[in-house]
């Protein structure tokens, strides 16, 4: 790798604002680590506001304007086979915007790198998706991003229905299935819903807050602690 390249992707990582050490970023490049140590020192002496030490770690503080961005030929073929993906398995608005996030990654790439986007040969079809599930897709993730708490119709594997008064946490991608992961307030507890099973979804109008027990981050707690994998074809 080059050393502007290398100089390139250390600002990169530390872009985040989180505390990175010398140790990480001398093995995600491939270098030592002083060799890190003597660049992050020419980046600070050009005016990057890079803050840290070494043995403590280093992170960047917010604002600096960074240079536009530019791909590697592999970053180019994963960037495009997951909006590809995303294209076939979104909800409506997710495709839209992963067919607009083509246009403009094409758009802006060099002619030399125009031939890889179009060698990506990595498609997906999906029938299951209509445009019905589509749209529940959508509805539930802006009211998971809006701690928005609804009420679904849903239907099990056993064909019985219920209603429930729900928070949705955040949504799984199974390769075929997407389930909905929530609290469900008729349970008092974390359920996971196959979005394809729910029947209608309608918004209570009520906000929710992240109370202790009941977020996403716990649910991740509770299935790491139980070691549970969650089915798809489980029951709600």
């Amino acid at each position: 790798m080059r050393r502007a390249d290398r100089l390139f992707q250390i600002i990169q990582y530390l872009r985040g604002g989180r505390l990175i050490r010398a140790a990480q970023l001398s093995e995600w490049l491939e270098v030592s680590e002083r060799t890190i140590y003597r660049d992050i020192a020419d980046l600070q002496a050009s005016g990057v506001p890079i803050d840290g030490a070494a043995g403590l770690g280093y992170l960047m503080r917010s604002g600096y304007d960074l240079p536009p961005l530019m791909f590697t030929r592999e970053e180019i073929s994963a960037l495009i086979a997951g909006a590809r993906l995303v294209r076939a398995w979104g909800g409506l608005n997710m495709a839209r915007s992963a067919e607009e996030a083509l246009s403009k990654i094409e758009a802006v790439l060099p002619d030399d790198l125009q031939t890889t986007s179009k060698d990506v040969q990595i498609h997906s079809l999906a029938p299951e998706m209509t445009d019905a599930v589509r749209m529940r897709i959508d509805t539930l993730e802006a009211a998971a991003q809006a701690s928005s708490q609804l009420q679904i119709n849903y239907c099990d594997k056993a064909n019985a229905a219920s209603q429930r008064h729900i928070r949705p946490l955040g949504l799984w991608f199974w390769g075929k299935v997407w389930t909905l992961i929530a609290w469900c307030e008729l349970r008092n507890d974390f359920r996971v819903f196959r979005v394809d099973r729910i029947e209608s979804i309608t918004a209570t109008g009520e906000r929710f807050r992240a109370e202790p027990g009941t977020t996403l981050k716990d649910f991740y707690l509770e299935m790491e602690r139980k070691g549970v994998h969650r089915n798809p074809d489980d029951d709600a």
